[in-house]
């Protein structure tokens, strides 16, 4: 059984223990907590790749004691040359969600570590870029132990992906899905880090190494071209935030579904469910999911093309309203449209308290498939969550932002905690945090038990073609009964299962006090000094 890691001077956690101990030395040689998250998530592209990867998007919660928590929007628009007519001229009623076609959108992530590491320098980085890509250039170039994970993932994908141009020469090896433990090397992956350590972040969008990336897309046929990647930089914008009794949460503002995140917490909060575990608990947050999730399909998407102030939904008002529409003892008839999506959150707290929650993803387990030659970059499909018919705020523009499920989560307590939380998970995103949060925070559980205690998953993620409301077998046998008779559509799963995402949390409290915790469902850990 896995114990909450506790210390005073820091604290990284993430979904690979590599990662972890990467962004653990960070902070170890004086590093901050936005320095440790760049070396993780370049770590992290290359050890769990299956995951996340240098041609995603990323989005940060940054926070510092006695201010204001502000976000970064690392996710790139649609390429120019990505339109209705492209699509439909290529006989296509949707956009693809596998190869060239799904690699639709620019990819932000990297221009996201940029301005991260720009705010860190104008407060107290002292990093170079250099040794915070170290770790990650080493793993590329010497190699890594594949995870189980990714050997599961590449065999069950391989089928769909082996053909995608340059995924078999840079992820099966011998023509096959590489075995738990094999040694993995991604020498053109490393090299690529390389250079952008040499010539700045920057170069990823201008210059020399962009121009290999747009040569290389256009050789695989994406229509994302290098005027695309020149005009695209990440920008600084506002979280959203609610107040819920002693204490104030954080998340993303669109295009992400952070609206629904904080919706679940500030709904179910009205509910009066007094103890965890029992079916008041579990069915108050999964009908709390269905209101925040009715919402979030019809208002939310690119933010200039959005029509109703997400922030509307946070009223007391707003919110009095849709939990009063929630019946304590039937489920309200469900599926609404699935979502999917594989990612990658972490976050790490300094002895300073300076706090990052960040995530970041390719979408699709590898993404659209594809991997740039020149550079070894597997870019992302989170393009293919465009719509080609219909009107509103997911119709895919050219330059339009797709929507995401990714969503960093962070609290702001009463009594001074400072709380990091997220997760991997697509649809699960907003579920698993309420899972969480509600078990710490509203009932008193320790943090490693509130991850570690049985998830639920109400929809479609991981390549799952049923939307049922998937449960872990650990709940008692009377909750699930219950359930049942409530009207939900119950499906039994695993004890442990990376189904239900990869959940990691730290917490700081007024006397300095770092607690942290990882998810046995991933190959993390929380690491502390």
């Amino acid at each position: 059984m896995l114990n909450t890691v506790r210390s005073y001077r820091g604290m990284t956690t993430s979904p690979h223990h590599l990662a972890s101990e990467t962004g653990l030395r960070v902070l170890r040689e004086g590093g901050n907590a936005i320095e440790a998250t760049v070396a993780m998530a370049a770590t992290l592209a290359v050890v769990y790749p299956h995951m996340t990867g240098i041609g995603g998007d990323g989005f940060w919660i940054i926070g510092r004691p006695g201010e204001e928590p502000l976000a970064i929007e690392a996710c790139g628009p649609s390429a120019a040359k990505a339109t209705i007519d492209f699509y439909r001229q290529a006989g296509h009623e949707a956009v693809p969600t596998r190869g060239p076609l799904a690699a639709n959108t620019v990819a932000g992530t990297v221009s996201g570590w940029d301005l991260a590491l720009k705010l860190s320098a104008a407060q107290d980085g002292k990093l170079s870029l250099s040794r915070l890509l170290e770790e990650a250039v080493h793993y590329g170039e010497n190699g890594f132990p594949v995870t189980v994970s990714q050997s599961d993932l590449t065999r069950q994908k391989r089928p769909e992906l082996a053909a995608i141009s340059g995924f078999a020469d840079a992820f099966l090896p011998g023509g096959n899905a590489p075995k738990e433990g094999e040694r993995m090397k991604l020498p053109a992956l490393a090299q690529t880090l390389k250079r952008l350590a040499s010539h700045g972040l920057d170069g990823f969008y201008r210059g020399a190494l962009s121009r290999d990336i747009a040569a290389d897309l256009a050789a695989a046929g994406s229509p994302v071209t290098q005027a695309d990647l020149t005009a695209f930089g990440a920008r600084q914008v506002t979280p959203l935030s609610v107040a819920i009794k002693d204490a104030r949460l954080y998340n993303f503002p669109p295009p992400t579904q952070g609206l629904a995140s904080l919706m679940i917490l500030a709904l179910f909060s009205r509910l009066g469910v007094e103890q965890a575990e029992g079916f008041e608990f579990l069915h108050g947050l999964v009908e709390a999911t269905k209101q925040a999730f009715l919402v979030r399909d019809r208002v939310v998407g690119d933010p200039d093309a959005m029509a109703e102030d997400p922030s509307a939904y946070l009223t007391d008002d707003a919110l009095d309203a849709l939990a009063a529409r929630i019946d304590p003892h039937k489920a309200l008839a469900w599926p609404m449209p699935p979502a999917a999506g594989d990612t990658v959150w972490l976050g790490a707290i300094d002895g300073s308290g300076l706090s990052v929650s960040f995530i970041q993803s390719i979408y699709f387990e590898f993404g659209s498939g594809i991997v740039l030659p020149q550079t070894g970059i597997n870019w992302q499909n989170r393009g293919s969550s465009f719509q080609l018919s219909g009107h509103g705020p997911r119709r895919l523009e050219p330059h339009r932002k797709p929507f995401h499920t990714l969503n960093p989560a962070m609290a702001r307590f009463a009594d001074g905690r400072h709380m990091v939380y997220g997760t991997m998970g697509g649809e699960g995103q907003p579920q698993t945090q309420a899972a969480l949060f509600a078990r710490y925070a509203l009932f008193g559980q320790e943090l490693q038990q509130a991850i570690t205690a049985p998830r639920w998953l109400l929809g479609r993620t991981w390549g799952e073609e049923t939307t049922s409301l998937k449960i872990e077998s650990r709940f008692s046998r009377d909750v699930i009964d219950a359930m049942r008779a409530a009207g939900h559509q119950v499906e039994i799963v695993d004890g442990f299962t990376a189904m239900m995402g990869h959940a990691g949390a730290i917490v700081r409290h007024q006397d300095g006090l770092i607690e942290g915790a990882s998810d046995p469902r991933s190959d993390g850990q929380a690491c502390g000094f």
